[in-house]
């Protein structure tokens, strides 16, 4: 593992699990809040920002309760997970996201989750 510092960030998510989970796994889903395009062919998503691409690949997933994919080009142990946790009691669905970053890039990715998980807000009518 590089000197990359795994992070973790949680939001709570009006929605059901099941149609969160479209989100975070379908490339039309992740297209509409996570990059302006993406494509998949079996295990490798193609994300697309502003012309430029990023190949991941989908290491693990269980419907309905998370996603975890790993950029090609990195060199370590880092990934990015979204799993979908429902409260017991209150039936509140969260959204926890683990990322990895470069100790100085930390605040700035958390950043870059608040906006993107404000934008899937948005497209679920969540608050």
């Amino acid at each position: 593992m590089s000197d990359k510092i795994k992070f973790e960030i949680e939001y709570v998510i009006q929605s059901s699990p099941q149609l969160l989970y479209q989100y975070l796994v379908t490339p039309s889903g992740l297209s509409e809040w996570f990059a302006d395009n993406v494509n998949s062919r079996g295990e490798k998503y193609m994300f697309i920002w502003d012309g430029a691409e990023e190949e991941a690949k989908l290491l693990k997933r269980k419907s309905d309760e998370f996603v975890r994919f790993s950029w090609t080009e990195s060199n370590d142990d880092s990934y990015f997970e979204m799993k979908i946790i429902v409260d017991e009691i209150t039936k509140d669905v969260s959204l926890f996201i683990t990322d990895f970053a470069e100790e100085d890039e930390v605040d700035e990715a958390k950043m870059l989750w608040e906006n993107q998980i404000s934008d899937l807000k948005q497209v679920l009518g969540s608050k």
